[in-house]
């Protein structure tokens, strides 16, 4: 097992008291795994990951366990809720990355591609300059970035949305991490792009042996991608189980409204 999430709970404290984001949500994840999931707007999914990437507001408060797997065998867990900065900024990028909504605010416009890249590369493998360039112009390559070597020096809004979206996927995959959280990957896409997207996610991913978890309101990507899916709605876990078994025999009445809802061709 590769993460292990038990109770997890998150509230954030407002002017108005108290508001409730996630209840008792509890889930794991094996090594190379694909796990999805989905729920509409406002039931938690985002949240979650950012909690355990430590990435959540100033005035949340985060309850409950994730669990890491060693990277070395023999040694302990890493224990993420409520690890110190210093723990979480060797996982993040190293061994856990993620891809963001929107690139246009994940990326600095501020800084040539070429720049973020080779210091997220340099910070966690250790790469002189020249080797780092060399590393991120092969992977923008294998994201299948056209003259990839030219236009790594280009910034942020030189790119369009779905080449910005390949650049956050060459920069979360370039350190290798074991696990990579996409949350809304291809949202802002149009429905060519969101499977070029994807391709490249699930061959990439094949060629490392990275996990995935997916985040997503959209059913049909979490049954073309994933083996397992979890579905959420106001903060709480109402169903969980094999894409099969959710697909074809939901127990919640909630997944069963929501597979209601895709649209037929038939139809």
């Amino acid at each position: 097992m590769l993460l292990d999430v038990q109770n997890l709970k998150i509230d954030f404290e407002t002017h108005a008291g108290r508001v409730d984001a996630v209840h008792d949500l509890s889930f794991s994840i094996d090594r190379g795994e694909a796990v999805g999931i989905v729920g509409e707007s406002g039931s938690g999914k985002s949240q979650s990951v950012l909690a355990l990437m430590g990435l959540l507001a100033g005035n949340a408060r985060v309850s409950g366990s994730a669990k890491l797997a060693s990277a070395q065998a023999g040694e302990p867990s890493i224990e993420l809720v409520g690890a110190k900065p210093r723990v979480l900024r060797r996982v993040r990028g190293a061994r856990i990355a993620m891809i963001f909504q929107d690139p246009m605010t994940a990326l600095n416009p501020h800084l040539k591609i070429s720049t973020q890249m080779i210091e997220l590369l340099r910070t966690h493998r250790g790469m002189g300059r020249r080797e780092a360039m060399k590393a991120a112009i092969e992977m923008m390559e294998a994201v299948r970035i056209p003259e990839a070597a030219r236009r790594i020096k280009y910034y942020p809004h030189q790119f369009s949305g779905g080449m910005r979206q390949r650049v956050m996927i060459a920069m979360a995959l370039s350190c290798e991490p074991e696990l990579l959280i996409a949350d809304e990957p291809t949202t802002a896409l149009d429905v060519t792009v969101q499977d070029e997207i994807l391709d490249v996610i699930a061959e990439l991913r094949e060629r490392t042996n990275t996990a995935l978890l997916l985040i997503t309101h959209d059913l049909g990507v979490v049954a073309g991608q994933c083996s397992r899916a979890l579905v959420m709605r106001a903060g709480d876990l109402v169903e969980h189980g094999s894409i099969d078994k959710v697909f074809n025999a939901p127990e919640a009445e909630y997944t069963r409204d929501l597979l209601a809802a895709i649209p037929r061709l038939e139809g």
